[in-house]
């Protein structure tokens, strides 16, 4: 098989939850503990950082890769989903992983993992640390895909645990109450690890106190213990200018107002991981916030791509994610706003569309995985909100319309879901 036809056997042989949704998800560490053993422990060849949380965990994953690779370390960075190529879930120094290297690992261990039946994610997690103990990264920042506890990055046994934060998303999964969510994502706290939790409510702070009681783990309130000034930061044009305790005033390249809370979290991490004897200057941490998006090869976050009308396309995609998006946009100066705008059939899709703003005019749309929600759908069950615009069978037709209806001085804002940008991207490009 060559590379194309590897990845058509990936996405059509194994479940893939990316395409397909809740019946990709397998519950349990089986899969993923048989597929380490077979491939000789691969994860406990090289050091790591875990992050989870409900939304930033990408942005806080490949700022923390920026700066340790600033530093000199060879950095594995495993994330999900991709948006345009399956390659860029598996990094090493921002560099994809080979074509090769999927080919060969597929063709080379199939024979053991088709027996099992594995998703998706469990094979692309098992690929990721084989690859970079091969590589031999020095220490890799893996970012967990859903959950935590029973997610199959949970075998590793990190430096450092991150929990970003948490909100209502994937409630069929992980609970219906945000503490239940939090018991999930908790389950990356390790034994006499330090966790990190960037930002907390009254109801999921006992959740992580018990956890990190019952395992020893050293537990850090980045929300209060602050690293940045948050009255005296602001977002600049091309992303944020941070006032920090230790580093002066710092350029974020990251936009979106959610980014000073990752930003705080990163920053608390880097103490830590100083601690733990891992070298990093202020040099380091300045360059990797400067130059996230170059050192890593990140897109998606706020990201922008043409000035005139302003076009801006972010992956959030769940109530807490389009809160921060919301807001932005009420910052932003413009004659008309135009949003192009498509979700998955498995999100709060009412409560996503009752926060976004009224008065601008919708491109309603679709991605093209069997998830997304028809454009139409989405069009009825947005006016009930008092948003109107026009139904798009793709996001190809949807942005070209936004695009031929924008004076030079309207916003176009893309997104709703990660593949709705992915779908920008692919032919954005």
């Amino acid at each position: 098989m060559n590379y194309n036809q590897t990845l058509e056997y990936l996405y059509n042989s194994v479940p893939m939850f990316q395409k397909i949704g809740s019946s990709a998800y397998k519950e349990g560490l089986e899969n993923t503990e048989a597929l380490d053993a077979y491939l000789n422990h691969p994860h406990t060849n090289f050091k790591t950082i875990h992050v989870g949380g409900t939304n930033g965990k990408g942005s806080t994953s490949h700022t923390l890769a920026a700066i340790l690779q600033s530093a000199g370390y060879r950095v594995g960075l495993y994330t999900s989903p991709h948006l345009v190529d399956f390659r860029e879930r598996i990094r090493i120094n921002g560099t994809c992983i080979s074509e090769e290297f999927v080919v060969n690992f597929v063709q080379q261990h199939r024979e053991f993992f088709e027996p099992l039946s594995p998703s998706f994610f469990e094979l692309t997690t098992a690929m990721a640390f084989d690859y970079f103990a091969q590589e031999k990264v020095d220490i890799a920042v893996i970012e967990v895909g859903l959950g935590g506890r029973l997610d199959c990055t949970n075998i590793i046994s990190p430096l450092l645990s991150i929990i970003t934060n948490i909100s209502n998303d994937h409630n069929q999964f992980l609970g219906d109450t945000l503490a239940k969510i939090a018991f999930e994502k908790a389950g990356i706290i390790k034994k006499e690890t330090p966790a990190i939790i960037g930002e907390y409510v009254e109801e999921t702070l006992p959740v992580f106190m018990e956890k990190a009681q019952q395992v020893n783990a050293p537990l850090y309130l980045a929300q209060d213990n602050l690293q940045i000034d948050f009255k005296k930061s602001h977002t600049t044009a091309d992303g944020w200018e941070y006032y920090t305790k230790d580093y002066g005033i710092m350029r974020g390249e990251l936009g979106g107002l959610c980014q000073i809370y990752n930003s705080n979290s990163i920053l608390l991490a880097v103490k830590l991981l100083k601690e733990k004897r891992i070298l990093i200057s202020q040099e380091n941490v300045m360059n990797g916030f400067k130059n996230v998006a170059e050192l890593t090869g990140l897109m998606g976050r706020w990201q922008k791509l043409q000035e005139s009308p302003r076009v801006v396309c972010d992956t959030g995609h769940n109530i807490g994610g389009i809160q921060h998006i919301t807001n932005q946009l009420k910052q932003q100066k413009y004659n008309t706003l135009r949003i192009v705008l498509g979700m998955v059939n498995d999100k709060d899709i009412n409560g996503v569309l009752a926060i976004l703003p009224k008065e601008a005019t919708y491109y309603f749309t679709k991605a093209s995985v069997a998830r997304a929600l028809p454009e139409h759908e989405i069009a009825q069950l947005a006016a009930k909100h008092g948003l109107k615009g026009g139904t798009f069978e793709n996001v190809k037709s949807a942005t070209q319309a936004a695009l031929a209806d924008a004076q030079e001085d309207d916003f176009i804002f893309i997104g709703g879901s990660s593949f709705i940008v992915a779908d920008l991207l692919t032919f954005w490009k």
